[in-house]
């Protein structure tokens, strides 16, 4: 892979990784919430949902930032853009989709499968 296009991709992983943590720093609104229940019982199942829901998309944010992070160092290690399962060239279609990836689009699918 060509210098350029390894700072390009350098680039867009640091502004995601960048907007991943800022969009992680803020307070949802159940952090906001007082510990005392407020409402009936279809509000409170309603605040317990929303509760769930904030504690998933905190952990795909983490799984994101791991990703993030792999892929900087795969940069660094001169290994990006190598599948790390069958170790074939990843293509720059699938790498500009999803430029934390670090299997091809075939191992993925048999990965999924």
């Amino acid at each position: 892979m060509k210098k350029a296009d390894l700072r390009r991709f350098r680039s867009i992983l640091e502004e995601k990784r960048d907007s991943v943590v800022s969009s992680t720093g803020k307070k949802t609104h159940w952090e906001n919430m007082e510990n005392t229940r407020h409402g009936d019982f279809v509000d409170q199942a309603s605040d317990d949902n929303e509760v769930h829901v904030n504690i998933r998309l905190r952990q795909t944010d983490a799984k994101l930032l791991r990703a993030i992070e792999a892929a900087i160092s795969r940069i660094e290690n001169g290994i990006f853009g190598i599948c790390t399962i069958c170790e074939e060239e990843i293509s720059l279609a699938r790498l500009n989709a999803v430029p934390w990836t670090s299997v091809c689009i075939v191992c993925k699918e048999k990965k999924t499968a």
